[in-house]
């Protein structure tokens, strides 16, 4: 590893203070490409990285290792380990709009569970979680029983390492509180399996797919169209997902053009018009 990209890593991990993951992809991006090239990244042209990462025919990952290209010539740049402002564009991709499920949705699914037992309790106490505080499944799967204050999540354990608070509505709150009072050992974190021991990622993902066919990441999609839909802030919504930029969470903002659309296709006369 060249010494800018030692410096760039100590600079992502110790002043950013980016979590574990977000600075081991940096650091196998960056120094897989000076493996392949056999010399320090900034003395490479946007010719010779583009060579590199040609062999990345997935437009979604040739943009993330351009991403954290880009950061390190920025942090290069300002930091005067290069003389030249170095910014590769990112290859253009059709924009997806999030998939979510309507509450009713979610609501039919939640009367299929059995909750007579632990496992039942459990599912639909995750699923009404999920849905009703938008976290991610990472956060979600680190709660521990000192972090739900009252009707509070306390999120501690956040990308980025920012803490956030989010309320649960009451209706989750109370399933949460039936499936821990039945839960027989005692143990430090909220979602676990039958053996007492900490709910998994690929666990978490069978079971929303078990009752809604949907990953759990589709229900924080669910969460922030349901906010959006019902007038809230976009800013509120953002500090309640826990994005850094607003931008990320614009791409929630389609559900309000589609209301306004269908409203005007309703309401208005000459959208009946026949010419």
């Amino acid at each position: 590893m060249s010494n800018e990209l030692e410096a760039f890593i100590e600079y992502i991990s110790v002043i950013r203070a980016l979590s574990k993951k977000s600075v081991q992809a940096y650091k196998s991006d960056l120094e897989a490409l000076e493996k392949a090239l056999n010399k320090p990244l900034v003395k490479l042209d946007s010719s010779s990285l583009f060579n590199a990462l040609g062999v990345y025919k997935n437009k979604r990952t040739l943009n993330r290792k351009l991403s954290s290209v880009n950061a390190f010539f920025d942090f290069c740049y300002k930091n005067q380990f290069s003389d030249e402002e170095t910014k590769l564009k990112f290859s253009k991709i059709p924009k997806l709009l999030p998939k979510f499920l309507s509450y009713q949705e979610i609501q039919n699914s939640l009367n299929q569970i059995d909750r007579s037992s632990l496992i039942g309790l459990r599912d639909y106490a995750l699923i009404l979680f999920l849905y009703a505080t938008g976290t991610r499944i990472s956060e979600c799967l680190a709660l521990r029983r000192e972090d739900i204050e009252g009707e509070w999540l306390h999120i501690r354990h956040a990308k980025g390492e920012k803490e956030r608070m989010v309320p649960i509505a009451h209706v989750a709150k109370k399933a949460i509180d039936s499936y821990l009072n039945e839960m027989k050992k005692q143990t430090k974190f909220v979602w676990c399996n039958y053996k007492g021991e900490s709910l998994s990622r690929i666990s978490a993902y069978k079971i929303t797919y078990k009752y809604l066919g949907v990953s759990p990441h589709v229900l924080r999609h669910s969460y922030a169209t349901a906010l959006i839909a019902g007038g809230a802030d976009l800013r509120v919504v953002q500090e309640l997902l826990g994005h850094a930029s607003l931008l990320t969470t614009q791409i929630y903002t389609h559900i309000q053009k589609q209301d306004l659309k269908e409203t005007v296709e309703v309401c208005h006369p000459m959208a009946r018009e026949q010419i």
